[in-house]
């Protein structure tokens, strides 16, 4: 696997030299004579700020690389930011003597050269595969559950694991199988050495079978990777987190990038940023007039507030612009339904175009909210479905949002059964195990898009 990381590296250097000399050579009678060093020190720049981004994002790792998808996705972050730094490069060295025609040739078919390399990649490792060059062989311990969904993700067309077979007791074996049961536990290292197989997974803990315990201790001795595989099935849902704290091991139920301190920081300094810009550019002159138009359409206040629960469960007040009318603001929770008579006229247009949710860029900059999260409910229906739907509370691990994962798939507005409640719920986990910067961003366009073209959910 190292040498198709290093010809991964190798191709994408290739290729960016490639087409930056092509671009110089196609270009050169456009080329201003004394400025010729310039385009030297530009090169040498992209090489190693490619690199740079290449190691940072982790695009040539060995776990990347065997996942065509995964490695698509790291190489497309990869190029987003080396554009940026490039771009950054000129404007900021005052390389104007750089031919701008020049320079977006180069990058758009050092981008075309990246999805060529990738497909070549894609057609090499299969090639190699085919022969078996590339692939580990695996025993695996014990024929359960558990093995049988193991089995099945070391097939995947783009893992390097060849699975050789299975080593059970022959009474724990009641149907056929995929690949044939070598022997029994106690024979798996021997196994090994005859079909020459390089690691061993155990879906079988030593307290089942005290085999295991000699099996670990000899294979290492042998130049043979030993990997437990516990099953935790019937405590954690999911993805689970195993970390260490020191020499002991401590398993989370389940993976939030959230929970570290670096990605907090990234979340919210994102939030800040985000939310100044709107503030400034938005709210600062629209203010004034959403506050008229509701003046003029209902009497009462301009800001409805509520109180809602937040990160940890902890309660706060939401702000809105008020969209229903004084009369029914105070009173007891109660849900917002299509052409509910309780909602102004003005109410209608901020409702339907999500501008009553401006205010809560507010809450963001006060840190109670984030951008993007699980939309905060009310402490009536947090009380209400938390005892009914499983799970319900995990997503106040959260901070609350402006709009979220579960608001951009179709899952906003009114709850109207526990079905849907359940869905939203869904999509809410989803956005805390597998949250990045990204996917906020992802989930903001999307935002604007369904704003724009009008969301049925919204009224």
């Amino acid at each position: 696997m190292l040498s198709m990381q290093a010809l991964l590296v190798g191709l994408d250097i290739l290729s960016l030299n490639a087409v930056f000399c092509s671009a110089c050579y196609y270009y050169q009678e456009h080329f201003i004579r004394g400025f010729y060093s310039q385009y030297a020190f530009f090169i040498g720049y992209l090489n190693i700020i490619w690199l740079s981004v290449a190691l940072i994002v982790n695009e040539y790792h060995e776990k990347n690389i065997v996942s065509f998808e995964l490695f698509s996705r790291r190489s497309m972050h990869a190029f987003i930011y080396f554009l940026l730094l490039s771009i950054a490069y000129l404007f900021f060295s005052h390389q104007f003597f750089i031919s701008r025609t020049f320079t977006i040739v180069v990058m758009l078919s050092f981008a075309s050269a990246l999805l060529f390399n990738r497909f070549l990649y894609l057609f090499i490792f299969n090639y190699f595969k085919r022969n078996g060059n590339l692939l580990n062989k695996v025993i695996v311990i014990g024929y359960n559950s558990l093995s049988k969904k193991l089995v099945s993700y070391l097939e995947n067309e783009f893992s390097n694991k060849s699975v050789v077979g299975f080593c059970e007791e022959d009474e724990n074996i009641n149907e056929l199988t995929n690949y044939p049961i070598l022997s029994n536990v106690g024979n798996a290292l021997e196994m090994c050495h005859q079909y020459g197989a390089s690691e061993i997974y155990s879906t079988i803990a030593p307290e089942q079978n005290p085999d295991i315990y000699r099996i670990i201790n000899d294979a290492e001795l042998h130049c043979i990777r030993f990997k437990v595989i516990p099953d935790l099935k019937l405590f954690i849902a999911g993805y689970g987190q195993v970390d260490f704290l020191n020499e002991i091991p401590i398993i989370s139920l389940r993976h939030e990038p959230l929970e570290t301190m670096s990605n907090r920081t990234k979340k919210r300094v994102f939030d800040i940023a985000f939310s100044i810009v709107v503030v400034l550019l938005l709210l600062s002159w629209l203010y004034p007039i959403i506050a008229l138009l509701i003046k003029l359409s209902s009497k009462g206040p301009v800001l409805f507030t509520q109180k809602r629960s937040g990160r940890d469960n902890k309660v706060f007040k939401v702000y809105k612009f008020r969209t229903l009318k004084s009369n029914e603001s105070g009173k007891g929770f109660k849900q917002v339904i299509k052409n509910d008579e309780r909602v102004h006229k003005i109410g209608r247009f901020l409702r339907r175009t999500s501008l009553d949710e401006l205010p809560q860029f507010i809450n963001v900059l006060l840190g109670q909210m984030s951008v993007c999260g699980p939309r905060p409910h009310p402490l009536a229906l947090n009380e209400s479905y938390k005892k009914i739907v499983d799970k319900y509370m995990v997503r106040q691990f959260l901070k609350p949002g402006i709009t979220g994962w579960a608001q951009v798939n179709g899952f906003r507005g009114e709850i109207q059964n526990i079905s849907k409640m359940k869905k939203r719920i869904e999509f809410d986990l989803w956005y805390l195990e597998n949250w990045s910067l990204w996917l906020d961003v992802k989930i903001i366009f999307l935002t604007l898009f369904k704003t724009i073209k009008g969301d049925e959910n919204a009224f």
